[in-house]
């Protein structure tokens, strides 16, 4: 599963093949569920984060040394909050699969005078005083 982002100068292809989380297994010395765990809990290393996305980059299709380029010249220099959701999202996309999207819009919920959800009000009239 790929996930496309904006990243450095243009929209990039990042995705964790099987050899690639071995790899990043390797590389972080614990296991992907634990790796997760460690990132989604902020208690991630700094080489954590730039590992995932080069690892994500040579996954989507960049070559290595291209992926290193790039990770050292966009993700190293910048603060962790520009890049951690990235790395985040690179993981869901392993963890969770790519998020399914429609062309079609949300429903709307329908709303008060007010903008309250009209629901609400409803379960709120529901209560007995």
């Amino acid at each position: 599963m790929t996930h496309k982002a904006f990243f450095g100068d243009k929209e990039r292809a990042f995705a964790l093949t099987p050899e690639l989380i071995i790899e990043l297994e390797r590389k972080t010395g614990i296991g992907i569920a634990a790796f997760c765990n460690r990132v989604f809990r902020a208690q991630f290393h700094f080489t954590d984060i730039l590992e995932t996305i080069r690892l994500g980059l040579i996954g989507g299709g960049t070559s290595s040394s291209d992926a290193e380029a790039l990770v050292d010249a966009y993700a190293k220099p910048r603060p962790i909050v520009e890049i951690l959701p990235l790395a985040i999202v690179v993981l869901e996309t392993v963890w969770f699969g790519s998020p399914t999207t429609t062309d079609e819009p949300a429903e709307a919920i329908p709303q008060d005078e007010i903008g309250h959800a009209a629901a609400i009000d409803d379960a709120l009239n529901q209560v007995a005083p």
